[in-house]
C-alpha cells in the first residue's frame, strides 16, 4: 500500500489536539490539518509537530473534510478528528499496511470505542460501531450534509480489527453545548428536506428513545454514564424534532 495521509480539521483544540497528532506519527506519511479559524493556539501547536496546516473558514462538516482530502499529498487517506486517538494496536496494524505493494480493498472501516465519564462504552448502543475512515481518494469521498458526515465509496470495502478510541465531550456541560449545536445543524437538514413532526410525536419521542438506549440497547449496563448517555441520547432525539416543528411555524 502507498503512503497514507492524515487529515484532521479542528477549531479551538489546543487542549486536545496533541493527544491526537501523536497517535499518528508512527505511520502517516504526512498529517494535514484544516484549521476553521481558531482563536487558540491549535494551528500553532499543528505547525510545531510538524503538520501541513490550512486556515478556512467553516462551511459545513463534509465541505470542510473534502477540503482537507484534497491537500493530502497521497491518495490514501486517513480521515480523523481531534478528539480521537489510535489504540497502538492500531497504530501498528496501520504501520503493517504501508510500504510497496496494493491492498485488496479500496476502503476500510474501524472499530470505534466511545469514551464518556472515563469509562469505555461497551453498551447503549455504541459497542459494535464501525465507521470508514481509511479510503482510496479515487474511490470515495465526504458527503456535505450539515450534520453526521460521511464517506461514499464506490469501490470494495474492508474491516480493520484494531480500534480508535472516541473521547468527544469534557463534561456534561460540554456535551449539552454540542447537542445544542448539532440539534440545530440536524433540524435545519430536515426543515429543507420538508420533514415534519406533530407535537404528539414530539411528546412521545423522549420515553421511547430513553427506553431504546437505556433498556433495549443495554445502556443500564455501562453503570452512572450508561444512564446520562441515554438520557441525554433521548433528549438529543426530542430536541432535534422540537427544533424542526419550531421551523416549521416560522416558515
Amino acid at each position: 500500500m502507498p503512503s497514507i495521509s492524515a487529515v484532521i480539521i479542528a477549531k479551538n483544540e489546543e487542549g486536545k489536539i496533541r493527544r491526537c497528532l501523536d497517535s499518528l506519527k508512527s505511520f502517516a506519511a504526512e498529517i494535514v490539518v484544516v484549521d476553521s479559524l481558531s482563536t487558540d493556539r491549535t494551528a500553532e501547536i499543528c505547525r510545531e509537530q510538524g503538520c501541513r496546516v490550512f486556515l478556512r473558514e467553516f462551511d459545513g462538516y463534509g465541505s470542510q473534510k473534502q477540503f482537507a482530502v484534497d491537500q493530502a499529498a497521497n491518495d490514501w487517506v486517513l480521515s480523523v478528528d481531534s478528539d480521537e486517538v489510535l489504540t497502538s494496536e492500531l497504530q501498528e496494524e496501520l504501520a503493517g499496511m504501508t510500504g510497496p505493494g496494493v491492498l485488496p480493498f479500496d476502503a476500510y472501516t474501524i472499530p470505534f470505542s466511545l469514551v464518556y465519564m472515563g469509562r469505555i462504552m461497551r453498551h447503549s448502543g455504541l459497542g459494535h460501531e464501525m465507521h470508514l475512515r481509511l479510503f482510496n481518494r479515487n474511490k470515495g469521498r465526504f458527503t456535505t450534509t450539515a450534520v453526521h458526515e460521511g464517506i461514499v465509496c464506490d469501490g470494495s470495502m474492508g474491516k480493520l480489527k484494531k480500534r480508535i478510541l472516541h473521547l468527544s465531550y469534557r463534561d456534561i456541560s460540554h456535551h449539552l453545548e454540542k447537542i445544542n449545536i448539532y440539534t440545530s445543524q440536524a433540524a435545519e437538514e430536515l426543515s429543507k428536506r420538508g420533514k415534519r413532526y406533530s407535537g404528539f410525536s414530539v411528546a412521545c419521542k423522549f420515553p421511547v428513545s430513553f427506553f431504546i438506549v437505556y433498556i433495549l440497547k443495554g445502556g443500564i449496563l455501562d453503570g452512572y454514564p450508561g444512564f446520562v448517555w441515554s438520557y441525554l441520547a433521548a433528549f438529543y432525539a426530542t430536541l432535534k424534532m422540537a427544533k424542526t416543528v419550531e421551523l416549521q411555524k416560522i416558515k
